[in-house]
């Protein structure tokens, strides 16, 4: 499947706005899933999309870029392989292979943005102290232009090689590399989870989590019906919290009045 010119345009659109958005209005900014799936609305696969965004959003649960740190791009990643996987007819193992190393670059474009970013703001204290304000602000405006390009530029170029390069590059990895793509690919989610868990109050809740194993591992219950029962039981826990709260503001309201 060969894309056309306005499809390519589209799904770089779609990553150049992805990161004007992340240091702007922050909308959708790190949303995995609806990367993917509106690539795969372009592509004409948005099911695809759907999975490889929900699948690479779990990739990078409880990964933050804390501070000034940088960290892979997953939905540059989602959109990359959303994009291979419908050109090529691979599946989501050809799109991780190259989807993921192109994330993980994502850290190298972030860290020259940052390097950038330290020049403009320098130009823009400057123009402050000269008083220069309107100067200052139209430097600002540089800043998210530049930095949808370093998410831009990567999936355009990756697009326009097209699905010829990309099966070439596919067919020259060996089984063992696609193989553990594969896996990665199941692993990965769990691990994100994992680290979610890691700043969720476990040791506190954890009959909670014992009980949403036992629906689904024992009793199949689908994802939507375990989000219904811990809806549930996070409304109980906070009425019970909001009644213990309005009883303690009671009795010290009622020790005032002696």
């Amino acid at each position: 499947m060969e894309l056309s010119v306005i499809q390519i345009i589209l799904i770089t659109l779609i990553a150049y706005l992805k990161m004007t958005d992340t240091v702007t209005l922050q909308i959708a900014a790190f949303n995995t899933l609806i990367c993917g799936w509106l690539t795969g609305l372009v592509v004409g696969d948005p099911e695809t999309g759907l999975y490889i965004g929900a699948t690479m959003q779990l990739m990078s649960m409880g990964v933050v870029a804390v501070g000034g740190s940088s960290m892979p791009d997953y939905p540059i990643a989602a959109i990359i392989a959303t994009t291979i996987a419908a050109t090529t007819g691979q599946g989501m193992e050809a799109g991780l292979a190259i989807g993921l190393p192109v994330a993980m670059l994502g850290v190298n474009f972030d860290v020259i943005y940052k390097i950038f970013n330290g020049f403009l703001m320098r130009k823009e204290i400057a123009l402050i102290e000269e008083g220069k304000f309107q100067s200052a602000l139209n430097v600002i405006k540089i800043s998210p232009v530049f930095y949808g390009l370093c998410s831009a530029i990567p999936v355009l170029v990756c697009v326009v090689a097209g699905p010829s390069l990309v099966n070439t590059i596919l067919d020259f990895m060996p089984a063992w590399f696609t193989t553990g793509l594969t896996i990665a690919g199941g692993v990965l989610p769990g691990v994100g989870m994992a680290m979610l868990l890691m700043y969720m109050p476990v040791n506190k809740y954890w009959s909670f989590l014992l009980v949403g194993f036992v629906l689904a591992a024992y009793l199949s219950v689908p994802v939507l019906g375990i989000a219904a029962v811990g809806l549930a039981a996070a409304y109980e826990i906070y009425k019970s919290k909001m009644n213990a709260g309005t009883a303690s503001v009671g009795a010290a309201g009622g020790l005032e009045d002696e």
